[in-house]
């Protein structure tokens, strides 16, 4: 049965970006960020030994969870982050890796910032857009880029503080990527108990269980 990444995504509406300097922390900060409710989590390719950062975190994520695979950027990424487990694979932009992603069936978000990007991206068979930077243009560009496209699934990316979070979602974004703003510096060795503070107020809010 293939993922549904799409769904998964507009279900949770929270995707947390990790990107550390220490497999071990990375791995930690994973497993803290899952065990605090968030359901999808995409590891860099650029963290050290990130291959086996995703094959722990899927033998440590409880039954629903996500692990996938960022910054996938040529087809020979996507076959080894596949053959590491990874669920679904995020990119940068609109790389070599989108349609060989789609090749395999492995669903991914490709990373976008104009509106011929988007489109090239959903030809080339990504299952989501993933807005990047979102902050360059904010919630008001998303929108924009989004209205001739109403069919395309937008993920915003990049610095998405929890405040913005409602607004993304108001402007039209399925879920919202967060890396920095929300696991800190966890992945290279930081705090954990404050990723978990973290973890469970951008869930509440993504959620909209509280307001931002």
């Amino acid at each position: 049965m293939t993922l549904d990444l799409t769904a998964e995504l507009s279900a949770t509406r929270l995707l947390a970006v990790i990107r550390g300097t220490d497999t071990a922390a990375a791995i930690a900060a994973g497993t803290a960020l899952l065990t605090e409710g968030v359901t999808i989590v995409e590891v860099a390719l650029t963290t050290p030994d990130a291959l086996s950062a995703i094959e722990a975190l899927r033998q440590a994520a409880p039954p629903g969870c996500l692990v996938g695979a960022g910054t996938v950027l040529t087809s020979a990424d996507v076959a080894d982050v596949a053959a590491a487990g990874a669920q679904f694979v995020v990119t940068p932009a609109v790389v070599d890796s989108v349609a060989e992603a789609a090749r395999r069936g492995l669903p991914v978000a490709a990373g976008a910032l104009t509106p011929t990007e988007a489109y090239t991206a959903v030809r080339l068979g990504a299952s989501a857009v993933k807005l990047f930077p979102a902050s360059v243009g904010g919630p008001a560009y998303l929108k924009a880029v989004r209205d001739p496209f109403p069919d395309i699934p937008f993920v915003a990316v990049g610095g998405v503080g929890l405040a913005e979070v409602p607004a993304y979602l108001a402007a039209g974004a399925v879920a919202v990527g967060v890396g920095g703003p929300l696991v800190g510096d966890a992945a290279s060795g930081g705090d954990l108990d404050a990723l978990r503070a973290r973890a469970r107020e951008y869930v509440a809010v993504a959620r909209g269980e509280v307001a931002a």
